[in-house]
């Protein structure tokens, strides 16, 4: 039987001697994961439901890998050199460091999620920005709901070597709603041209 503080002690040995390699392949696994689940669900819905796409799970595999983790590693890595997090949890600190992450972070991530995933399914930069255009604005008022308290959690009580792991877990549940959205059928153009 699979011990899991054993598995977890293993975790964070495995972070700390590479952390940036195992925030990747666990935000990898993850958002594949998410994107199955995100494809049952459109399946159980369906009138005719269609076969799995392992190629949409593989995007998000990359995005996890490619982008999302080293992001996030980084990000939090210079949030806190510039802003030391502080043993208090309500603080202007942390206030401005979400404000930081859900403010500025936030918008510019959520541009190089549609971008990623849609070049990678070989869309062109004008139906990105189409699907942008229609999808953009309801996207980040979902995300804020989520992200929101979740961030605060994450950078007043996680230690800043699990904080990617904790953004991966709810990323997890942000992943399917993601895939849903991004791999909605976009509408044509002279559709969206008279929505204008």
């Amino acid at each position: 039987m699979v011990d899991p503080a054993s598995l977890w002690a293993d975790y964070q040995g495995a972070l700390e001697a590479a952390p940036l390699l195992t925030k990747s392949i666990t935000a990898a696994v993850l958002f594949s994961g998410a994107d199955l689940c995100a494809q049952q669900l459109e399946r159980s819905k369906a009138e005719e439901p269609k076969d799995l796409e392992f190629a949409r799970s593989a995007r998000f595999f990359a995005l996890g890998l490619f982008a999302q983790a080293p992001w996030n590693h980084y990000f939090y890595m210079y949030l806190d050199k510039a802003l030391p997090p502080t043993e208090e949890v309500f603080t202007s600190t942390t206030a401005i460091k979400l404000a930081l992450d859900q403010g500025v972070q936030a918008p510019i991530f959520t541009v190089i999620i549609f971008a990623f995933l849609g070049l990678l399914e070989g869309k062109s930069l004008a139906e990105v920005k189409q699907k942008l255009n229609e999808s953009y604005g309801s996207t980040m008022i979902a995300n804020w709901k989520l992200w929101i308290p979740a961030s605060f959690v994450n950078l007043a009580f996680c230690p800043p070597p699990l904080r990617v792991l904790f953004t991966n877990v709810v990323f997890f549940c942000w992943s399917i709603f993601l895939s849903i959205v991004v791999n909605a059928p976009q509408k044509d153009t002279e559709e969206a041209a008279s929505d204008k």
